[in-house]
């Protein structure tokens, strides 16, 4: 009998008209993201390791602009950096925890859920500079419903200027800041919990588990990516925080509530120093990126 031989299929080569077709498909994105994000991070790095006022040719330092940064006293880098990470600390501890719990309770069908999520969410649609305007006047010293409250309440020793004394003024952006994102975050943790599916939920009950017992032992450990992306949200937020301070303190009293953005405006406009400047702007990207890389990596570490 004749041999059959095994005929091989012949293996294809690369398709380059698929891969030319696919490039070409990428290339607007990819000319978009260089453009917008890689360049200027680029440039920023490349001014930053010079002297330079915005106008006339820099001058080559290397880097003695990031030395300066951490050791000189009038920039204040360590007070804003402590500042922003404060807030961070309680975005993740007082706000997340607020907005989990938020979304844990209307995730249950309570009657009025829709009308809830509205009301929460309400401060995240409204402008920064607007919800500013109003905490100016919750906290103005002479009638402002703060004070006001505490004369009612026959505790008047405890009235304050509140973005006007050291003691009090960065207290007075965390509060509203936590407020204003509290709804932000509910949200999206929110989806996560409409997401659970209800026979879960419906065997866990089985069970004998009770409403708190599956939230923790079912509903969380199944949101848990959504809840680590708030918390990178809430950290590299507080981080690049701005409009708040700028309206409510302006970096004031006495740079006490200074953050990395204000230091960073002050740099640029009032002090034309765009070499620091830039060199703030790298350190806030590199603070960004690590933490979020760190956050992460802990919630990775966890599910494993």
């Amino acid at each position: 009998m004749a041999e059959v031989k095994a005929v091989r299929p012949r293996r294809k080569g690369p398709d380059l008209k698929k891969a030319l077709n696919i490039f070409l498909f990428l290339l607007p994105a990819i000319l978009l993201f260089v453009g917008i994000l890689v360049a200027p991070i680029a440039v920023s790095l490349y001014r930053s390791l010079q002297k330079w006022n915005g106008f006339s040719p820099g001058t080559f330092i290397g880097l003695k602009n990031y030395k300066e940064l951490f050791t000189s006293g009038s920039i204040k880098w360590n007070t804003a950096l402590k500042n922003s990470l404060l807030l961070a600390f309680f975005s993740v501890f007082v706000q997340l925890p607020f907005a989990l719990l938020l979304a844990l309770l209307l995730g249950r069908k309570y009657k009025g859920e829709r009308f809830f999520l509205s009301v929460f969410f309400m401060p995240v649609l409204i402008s920064t500079v607007v919800i500013g305007q109003l905490w100016l006047k919750i906290y103005n010293p002479d009638y402002g419903l703060l004070n006001t409250f505490l004369d009612l309440v026959h505790l008047s020793s405890w009235k304050h200027v509140w973005v006007g004394e050291v003691e009090t003024a960065l207290g007075s952006i965390i509060v509203p800041t936590i407020w204003q994102y509290v709804g932000y975050h509910m949200l999206l943790m929110y989806a996560g919990v409409k997401g659970v599916s209800p026979d879960l939920r419906e065997a866990a009950m089985l069970d004998g588990a009770t409403n708190w017992q599956v939230d923790r032992y079912v509903v969380i450990p199944i949101i848990k990516p959504i809840i680590c992306t708030s918390v990178i949200f809430a950290v590299t937020g507080s981080l690049k925080t701005y409009d708040l301070v700028r309206i409510l303190t302006e970096g004031g009293p006495f740079q006490s509530t200074e953050v990395p953005s204000t230091l960073l405006e002050n740099m640029l406009f009032l002090r034309n120093r765009y070499g620091m400047g830039s060199a703030i702007s790298v350190m806030l990207i590199i603070l960004c990126f690590a933490f979020a890389l760190v956050i992460s990596a802990v919630f990775k570490n966890r599910d494993e």
